[in-house]
């Protein structure tokens, strides 16, 4: 065989040319690494910010938590307050406000039942969601308690009368916007909960009134 020519090292300039390249990959991939992380970490906690945002602010028809009653008499201006009530897919309930409307005084406090039956033959769980319409006087329902608050489990067949203690902000006569308004929708739905902690559930004498109070 013919001598072959002994093979000669890469240029100094190539090395350098590679080893800029290998650096500039190894930081592009660290950057975007971190980016999903980061993108994932933002998904978890929006939805606690949402919570939190249409909480305080009443965003999105988002009802209050009062933590006391007002404190002056009511005033004379009343206010029709409608109650909604719906069951998500896959929780057997029949789910129904006592009264389908009053007329509040704003600055009254109120309490008003809805009644919920298990129609299945197994103890199921359910949590309720809830706002209230127009969606811009979410920040003015103030609720003082709500079964809407903690998870309600109920024995087979069981029937509950459940009760909401709700009062309207005299803070809403105060807005301009407000003062047309005649009528405040209260909806709630109740989704089913899959993986519920085990609890007792009440013993569901139909004739007292109990809620998650």
């Amino acid at each position: 065989m013919a001598n072959q020519p002994p093979m000669q090292p890469p240029p100094a300039k190539a090395v350098k040319v590679t080893r800029r390249t290998l650096t500039r990959d190894a930081v592009v991939a660290s950057v975007c690494g971190f980016v999903v992380v980061l993108m994932v970490g933002a998904s978890y906690a929006a939805v606690p910010f949402y919570n939190w945002f249409c909480r305080t602010t009443g965003f999105n028809g988002t009802t209050q938590v009062a933590t006391s009653t007002p404190s002056d008499a009511p005033l004379a201006r009343t206010i029709t307050v409608s109650f909604d009530s719906n069951v998500a897919p896959g929780l057997p309930w029949k789910f129904e406000p006592e009264q389908n409307n009053i007329d509040v005084k704003i600055g009254q406090v109120v309490t008003v039942y809805y009644t919920v039956t298990n129609q299945s033959a197994r103890t199921t769980t359910g949590q309720a969601s809830y706002n209230v319409a127009p969606l811009t006087v979410g920040a003015y329902f103030q609720k003082i308690n709500c079964f809407c608050f903690t998870e309600q489990t109920m024995a087979p067949g069981e029937k509950r009368e459940m009760a909401v203690v709700f009062y309207v902000d005299p803070e809403l006569a105060k807005d301009s916007e407000n003062d047309t308004l005649k009528t405040i929708t209260l909806s709630y739905t109740f989704f089913p909960v899959r993986d519920a902690a085990p609890k007792p559930v009440a013993s569901g004498e139909a004739d007292q009134r109990k809620g998650s109070l």
